[in-house]
């Protein structure tokens, strides 16, 4: 790291005294959304089961954030993919494992564990009808 932060001190110096721009380091690549289903759930008047495809490119990352007041269960389609839910540790789940959110839980690491290879999850929310923003992303 600080090797890195040397290279963009001396690229920042050498950018300012030669008057040449400098674009700043890019963003980390993020997930892809694709909404798959959302039903009302019969006998829980009220309540919505709905479902988010999330994909990861190698090395992409969910910023920090929250479900509200949704149950959530994420189970991992493909590749492995690396998460931590409040103060708890960071796991990797591989295809075919899952885990669950509890209510109101801050997802603080969601992300693509492989930097070579894409990851794919299933996101499964239970949460009241009327709540149409099932992801908040903490302010920076």
């Amino acid at each position: 790291m600080k090797t890195a932060s040397l290279a963009l001190a001396l690229l920042a110096f050498t950018a300012a005294s030669t008057g040449t721009a400098v674009a700043a380091p890019p963003e980390p690549q993020r997930e892809v959304i694709v909404p798959a289903f959302a039903h009302a759930i019969a006998n829980v008047p009220g309540k919505t089961l709905t479902a988010l495809v999330v994909s990861y490119a190698p090395g992409a990352k969910t910023p920090a954030h929250r479900h509200g007041q949704a149950f959530v269960v994420g189970y991992v389609l493909e590749g492995a993919i690396r998460s931590k839910l409040d103060n708890g540790q960071e796991v990797v789940y591989r295809a075919g494992e899952s885990w669950t959110e509890q209510p109101g839980a801050h997802h603080a690491v969601s992300d693509n564990a492989s930097a070579t290879e894409p990851a794919k999850l299933l996101a499964i929310f239970v949460a009241d009808s009327k709540e149409k923003n099932l992801v908040t992303l903490d302010k920076k």
